[in-house]
């Protein structure tokens, strides 16, 4: 959910000396300015949508500073700003959510990395890898490598972050290579203290520009060029890199007491293995280890000299390295065995092969380890602290039940499922393309509406290959945040050039919601220094889009009716049709603290809201299995001859009318209602609502007298 940081950014102006207290994002924002960083770019996405926020609420700070900020319309977009620093020596950085958004940026890093750079730059990365995950489980690791791009871990504290930051420019300008820095979740979110320095106006900025650009064939990417931009990776690059590393001492060795063994651990993964240590009487509470700890602040490119003199004299190391496949336990064994070393390398034989290491992983892994060098107390004691999982498994008796994520109350993409979910009562079961955001809650129940998902804004573009195979239209989803971010491109274009004919869904909710409502091009508010909205109708038009229907997302009669037409039309081309309709957490977000205002200065506030009258309710509860909302729920059926439940719609409502819609669309039945509270009602409504309450109270009297005389 997006947040204001207008008063957190406050803190970035702090200078030399100051303590700053606060968040790791504002953290890196604050190690940013410190840098002298010339210009900032990136795309939303968890877990540093905040980031963008932040840089948004700061604008004025950059602004005085002369730094350039721009919140790019996609990751691609952001990786093509580090071109600046391929010939000049500014600095500059750019944030996204990986490994979704490097892929995106893929294009952009690997032209980025062989040319190499001037100027600092640094990639700032989301790493959602784990349990709360929201996205396919892959690490950055790979793509570092592959591309020779260097990556950075840093132990989730703020100082480590901070110099992270500082550091990981002076290792790109070293080395000449861009530099990603890689934040888990726990880093991004925690909170903590370091004394600050000024910040650095950059010598390069929107307040004193360069005079003049420079050409360097030997910075283009084509041959000869790219293969002397090889040669420099292997023979100059690396070597500046691992120079540095040493130098400048970006990695960290933690002594211990015994010497033995020993534990080598990314620096993401520091906070965890000693707060494990601890639990296992290992580590006092302020994380002095009695097993000597080796932490990669960079875990690319590794030093083999600083591993092998760590490892001298050691009987094994343990190396804790999430997921598969394992590069920092299969590098360690080469450099061991090269240099003829004798200490027995552990990892993957003790921890799981894929998924997070949380506490109990933590636990049991390091325990594991320690058995098979004889000391089994760590294990027993693992085992106790653990044990508890399994004892409430057979406490409660039965699995506890999945929570997956769903959409809002009063989402207005429910809506629109709806009416496709209803759709297909006539047409059958229809191949439907997903796509990211939002709207991928599509595919969970009680829709499962969404047979494939292949990239954001790809909803369309996966459809061309199913489309010309299936005996009636395909429908395809896609977000308005995709539209801008892909979609339109690689999906609406696509289809208009290769005469597809089939059906899009574009749901305009205004926002990409998914990653906390931050404003898109056609967003109705922009957070640009001057307005700024572009139209999703008109880029339709632009390029041929000729059979266009713009439907309001909450009316799911009329959508069915739209989605009919687009399906059974004999008009050939892409249809496409507009589902419109605020998010409906932004919406709440505006008007309630509007109407609490005019509440207090005792001016007339209408809510509205709707109910179930449970007489009338047959406790077929299809009304739920059609819109899903959390709001519907079940009560006890108030009549002694009934047994089914009846349904409720409890105090969450935020009264977008779904249930009532759906009911009417279906054909259900007439029990629901809807409701007007007016505050501060005027002396005429008070009248009127008192004259309703007679004219009510008396006919369900009569009701009541007719049903005791048919008894």
């Amino acid at each position: 959910m997006e947040r204001s940081f207008a008063k957190e950014v406050g803190s970035l102006a702090l200078g030399a000396g100051e303590v700053f207290h606060g968040e790791g994002i504002l953290a890196v924002t604050k190690a940013l300015l410190q840098s002298g960083v010339s210009y900032i770019g990136g795309y939303q996405g968890a877990p540093v949508s905040h980031l963008i926020d932040v840089l948004g609420d700061a604008r004025g700070l950059l602004d005085e500073l002369g730094v350039y900020f721009e919140n790019s319309a996609s990751e691609a977009g952001a990786a093509a700003m580090l071109g600046a620093s391929i010939h000049y020596p500014v600095r500059g950085a750019v944030t996204w959510k990986s490994t979704v958004g490097t892929n995106v940026a893929s294009d952009a890093l690997s032209n980025l990395a062989s040319a190499g750079v001037t100027g600092g730059a640094l990639i700032i990365l989301g790493e959602d890898y784990g349990d709360g995950s929201s996205i396919i489980q892959e690490r950055t690791h790979a793509f570092a490598m592959k591309s020779q791009i260097w990556l950075m871990d840093p132990r989730p504290n703020l100082p480590s972050i901070v110099a992270a930051v500082e550091q990981g420019f002076r290792l790109s300008e070293a080395s000449q290579t861009p530099v990603m820095l890689q934040l888990r979740i726990r880093a991004c979110h925690v909170h903590g203290s370091f004394v600050c320095k000024d910040n650095v106006a950059p010598a390069i900025s929107t307040r004193a520009g360069l005079a003049e650009g420079r050409f360097d064939y030997g910075r283009v990417n084509l041959p000869p060029s790219t293969y002397e931009h090889e040669r420099q990776k292997v023979a100059q690059r690396a070597p500046a890199a691992l120079r540095h590393i040493v130098a400048a001492g970006l990695n960290e060795t933690f002594p211990g007491t015994r010497d033995d063994v020993g534990l080598i651990v990314p620096g993401g993964l520091y906070n965890g293995v000693i707060r494990a240590l601890q639990q296992l009487g290992l580590a006092d509470a302020f994380g002095a280890s009695e097993i000597p700890i080796h932490v990669l602040n960079v875990v690319y490119p590794l030093v083999p000299e600083t591993l092998l003199a760590f490892c001298e004299g050691k009987a094994s190391v343990l190396v804790v390295e999430e997921g598969q496949p394992e590069y920092l336990e299969q590098a360690l064994q080469a450099m061991l065995r090269r240099a003829g070393a004798r200490a027995t390398v552990h990892g993957k034989n003790v921890f799981p092969m894929a998924g997070e290491y949380g506490g109990e992983v933590m636990l049991r892994g390091i325990g594991r380890y320690l058995a098979l060098q004889g000391d089994t107390a760590p294990t027993q004691r693992a085992d106790a602290l653990t044990g508890w999982r399994q004892q409430a498994v057979e406490s409660l008796q039965t699995p506890v039940p999945n929570r997956p994520p769903g959409f809002c109350v009063g989402c207005p993409e429910r809506p629109v499922f709806a009416a496709i979910k209803l759709a297909q009562q006539r047409l059958g079961p229809l191949h439907v393309s997903a796509d990211i955001g939002c709207h991928t809650f599509g595919t969970l129940p009680p829709f499962n509406i969404g047979s494939t998902v292949l990239g954001y804004g790809l909803g369309l573009a996966s459809a061309s290959g199913i489309a010309p195979l299936m005996q009636q239209r395909v429908i395809s989803i896609m977000g308005d945040g995709g539209f801008w971010h892909n979609g339109f491109t690689s999906g609406v274009v696509n289809a208009m050039y290769n005469n597809q004919d089939s059906v899009l869904v574009i749901l305009k909710n205004g926002y990409t919601s998914a990653t906390g409502t931050q404003a898109i091009p056609s967003s109705p508010s922009q957070p640009a220094s001057r307005p700024l909205s572009l139209d999703i109708e008109a880029a339709l038009r632009g390029v041929g889009v000729r059979w266009l229907r713009t439907v309001p997302s909450y009316q799911v009669a009329n959508m069915r009716r739209t989605l009919d037409e687009a399906m059974s039309t004999p008009e050939g081309g892409l249809k496409v049709i507009i589902a419109d309709g605020e998010c409906q957490l932004e919406r709440q977000r505006r008007i309630k603290p509007r109407n609490a205002e005019r509440m207090l200065r005792g001016q007339r506030v209408v809510r509205t809201r709707f109910g179930i009258d449970d007489e009338v309710c047959t406790g077929d509860h299809s009304c739920i299995r059609l819109s899903g909302c959390p709001s519907l729920s079940l009560k006890p059926n108030p009549s002694v001859l009934r047994t089914d439940p009846v349904a409720t719609v409890n105090a969450g409502c935020v009264g977008c009318g779904l249930c009532g819609e759906v009911a009417h669309a279906a054909q259900l039945c007439p029990s629901f209602y809807k409701a007007e509270i007016v505050h501060h009602a005027s002396a005429w409504e008070r009248r009127l609502a008192r004259w309703r309450a007679r004219v009510i109270g008396a006919l369900a009297g009569r009701a009541a007298l007719a049903r005791g005389a048919s008894a």
